[in-house]
Order: structure tokens, then C-alpha cells, then sequence
């Protein structure tokens, strides 16, 4: 599993949505992967997505990540003004265990 961040840029209003994980979720299809999405609100109307793909390989993840992000804010009314900023993978430090 590939955890991949999706920045948003959004109306400073809109930064709260409740409904937004289920907005990208619905957006997307089997075969992208999707087990799960967080919304961590930013300032000005920024919004950091993180979706949790089955995928083969980061690249993969990553082109999942990015279409159904796209999708969605190209696709859906209440995501009208939205972009995407950029789509990649999130690099977590080796085994915080070890050393």
C-alpha cells in the first residue's frame, strides 16, 4: 500500500468540507487502487489529500493518485473551483525502531 499526497488549491471558504473524502472516493474505480482518503485542511484554501493505494510500484500509486484527484475536481460541481497543485508519493523515514 502507497500512501500519495494530493495538494489542493481551493476557495478559502471551502477549506472545511465534510464531504470531500467521499467526493474523491466516489470518483474513483477499481482499478485505481483506493482504500482510503484523509483531508488535512490548509491555509488559504489549500487542502493536502492523502490516498492510500493498492498499487505495484510508487509510479503506479502515484498516476492513481493524480486521476482520480483530477477527476474529481474536473468532474464534480462542488469542486468546481479547485486544482490540483501537485500529486506525490509520501516518503516516510526508514523503521523509527532501528538505531
Amino acid at each position: 500500500m502507497y500512501l500519495v499526497h494530493v495538494r489542493l488549491k481551493g476557495p478559502g471558504r471551502t477549506t472545511g468540507r465534510t464531504d470531500l473524502a467521499t467526493i474523491v472516493t466516489s470518483c474513483a474505480g477499481n482499478a485505481d487502487g483506493l482504500e482510503h482518503v484523509t483531508v488535512h485542511p490548509g491555509p488559504c484554501g489549500d487542502v493536502t489529500l492523502g490516498l492510500f493505494l493498492l498499487a505495484n510500484d510508487l509510479a503506479a500509486a502515484e498516476q492513481s493518485a493524480a486521476r482520480v484527484a483530477g477527476q474529481a475536481v474536473s468532474g464534480h460541481p462542488a469542486l468546481s473551483e479547485f486544482r490540483v497543485l501537485e500529486s506525490q508519493g509520501a516518503l516516510v523515514p526508514g523503521p523509527w525502531w532501528i538505531g
